[in-house]
């Protein structure tokens, strides 16, 4: 049996993706019903429903400054990353220029390098240069991580965009700003809240970065490390990751929409101007 352009279909891929999916989503899956657990311990049969571990979430002064302390990072992050990712985007899919492909793979860079080989060098510099680790530290170092990601949502924007409509504009006498902030950035502001969520959604979930540049405030990642020493703070903790899940995958998931929306509407203009 074969599929598109001869390519034989194997009959165990699905099972296989399947097995994969299970292996991979299975663990996480385990989190929010032991959340619910009545008992302490991770163990089947639960012991019982109740709610009185995300209710203690309330309570925790601790947690609510690491959460506090997240949004801080996540926000400058994603706004950071993403204002670096439009004038980096911009610049690879409107003009060529020497060392183009070098300094795309520079950017793309943190991508491919062993995270925590990062996270060492980066402190590693900080400290010659005698800067006390605080959340200013985390950011920069998470601007980095988050940047290859916000570009790449970006690239796939302003690579779609119709030039002819910044041109026209500028034969109208408007400014290069104003055509930018009139223009340009209306058309690709799919892209750009796409590149907002998905760079808050990294910074969010990131650990390395922050456990290693934090200092004495520590994110919502690092909190929850340094809860998993004690046996009895576990199901708090097991309520605190259910949460995180969930503002992940709604973030992602809005985040896909909206690129997908985007897409579809480029399709279909550019099906007009055919």
């Amino acid at each position: 049996m074969s599929g598109r352009h001869g390519i034989p279909k194997s009959r165990w891929l699905p099972a296989y993706v399947t097995v994969y999916l299970a292996f991979l989503y299975l663990p996480i899956l385990l989190l929010p019903i032991f959340s619910f657990n009545n008992a302490a311990t991770t163990t089947f049969p639960l012991a019982g429903f109740t709610t009185k571990w995300y209710a203690s979430l309330w309570h925790n002064t601790a947690l609510l400054e690491a959460a506090r302390n997240s949004m801080i990072v996540g926000v400058s992050v994603a706004i950071l990353s993403t204002v670096l990712g439009i004038c980096a985007a911009r610049a690879i899919t409107r003009y060529r220029f020497r060392g183009q492909r070098a300094a795309t793979g520079l950017i793309m860079a943190p991508l491919f390098l062993p995270e925590i080989i990062f996270a060492v060098s980066l402190l590693m510099i900080i400290l010659q240069l005698g800067v006390e680790l605080s959340l200013v530290t985390v950011i920069l170092g998470q601007v980095i991580f988050c940047l290859p990601y916000a570009m790449s949502v970006l690239i796939s924007g302003f690579g779609g965009f119709d030039r002819s409509l910044e041109e026209a504009s500028l034969d109208l006498g408007e400014t290069a700003i104003g055509t930018f902030r009139r223009v340009t950035l209306p058309v690709v502001a799919p892209a750009l809240v796409s590149s907002l969520l998905v760079s808050f959604t990294v910074s969010l979930d990131e650990f390395i970065l922050a456990f290693f540049l934090s200092g004495t405030e520590p994110t919502l990642p690092v909190y929850i490390w340094g809860q998993l020493r004690f046996a009895a703070k576990l199901p708090g903790v097991l309520a605190l990751g259910s949460v995180m899940i969930l503002i992940s995958i709604l973030l992602l998931t809005l985040s896909e929409i909206i690129r997908r929306r985007a897409e579809h509407r480029l399709r279909a203009e550019g099906a007009l101007n055919a």
